[in-house]
């Protein structure tokens, strides 16, 4: 029986609570050397839903896994038809006040990096450096034969020309850019294969059960170990290939600090859990520290 990659986790009654108090992070930053790890949550005030969260899309929908794409060309049609639609609405969301906040003590070095969970490419989009995609990017297109890249923005392109007049209403737009459609709705849609080879295209995301590629994590586990502290943003942390680097810091004696509305996997490895909305939270501690965030003086 194939084993499915755990989506779920329930909060023990014994977690520390949360605080409404943000001034553990702004402490953190003002000393610098700060590792980011951003999870689905900085990205909901874009209109990106989060997984796990209230409404979270995990109540309604699965999302795609490796073996599933790799293994059905149903699946593969499913997906494309869902992907593709929901790129016309994910590929138009654009930086919330978190996404730029962090870009912004990006600016005045008060970070060593970032690592994003998230797949959309909007920490790049706010003007943040260097962002490790630990789940890789929507934005690129990768052929599973012959290894090709390509841009999404050329395959939407090509989609359209073979799928004339699709245009169904979704239910809803996952984080991974999956759009909520029934089999009706997809019906015959007509995938594309790599313009090189011919072989199977892919985006170029880490899915469900799939790993994240070893030298990847060893450069994140590297980031970790030159950090001074490491602070989380919008995670719940219920998956390894980002509760792990929680771990690590913790384990090296490295404050961890938490900003999630809900409870988190990560919570007793943490000093502190900032239960606040993300954008809110993070403009605070930008104006505490004196720090200008949209180009506005702080006050």
């Amino acid at each position: 029986m194939r084993m499915r990659p755990t989506l779920s986790w329930t909060p023990p009654e014994d977690l520390p609570p949360g605080t409404t108090d943000p001034e553990p992070v702004a402490d953190a930053l003002s000393t610098g050397g700060v590792l980011v790890l951003s999870g689905a949550g900085i990205s909901t005030e874009s209109g990106i839903p989060d997984y796990r969260g209230e409404g979270g899309s995990l109540s309604r929908h699965t999302p795609m896994t490796y073996q599933d794409f790799t293994g059905s060309a149903q699946a593969r049609r499913r997906y494309w038809a869902r992907s593709h639609l929901g790129w016309r609405t994910f590929g138009r969301a654009r930086p919330n006040a978190g996404h730029r906040a962090v870009a912004a003590f990006g600016r005045h070095d008060l970070l060593s990096g970032v690592i994003t969970q998230n797949v959309d490419g909007l920490h790049q989009a706010a003007g943040s450096e260097d962002v490790v995609e630990l789940h890789g990017s929507l934005a690129r297109v990768v052929c599973l034969a012959c290894g090709a890249f390509s841009p999404r923005g050329e395959l939407a392109r090509r989609l359209e020309e073979a799928n004339p007049g699709f245009d169904p209403v979704a239910a809803g737009i996952n984080p991974d850019g999956d759009a909520d459609l029934t089999d009706a709705q997809v019906g015959d849609f007509r995938v594309v294969s790599c313009t090189s080879c011919g072989g199977i295209l892919k985006p170029d995301v880490v899915f469900f059960g799939e790993a994240v590629p070893p030298r990847r994590v060893e450069h994140c586990r590297e980031l970790v170990r030159e950090s001074a502290s490491l602070l989380v943003l919008g995670s719940s942390l219920t998956v390894m290939s980002g509760l792990r680097f929680v771990r690590q810091a913790a384990e090296a004696g490295k404050p961890v600090l938490i900003v999630n509305l809900e409870p988190t996997r990560g919570d007793r490895h943490a000093v502190t859990r900032v239960a606040l909305p993300l954008g809110a939270a993070l403009t605070t501690v930008a104006e505490r520290l004196g720090i200008a965030v949209d180009g506005q003086a702080a006050v």
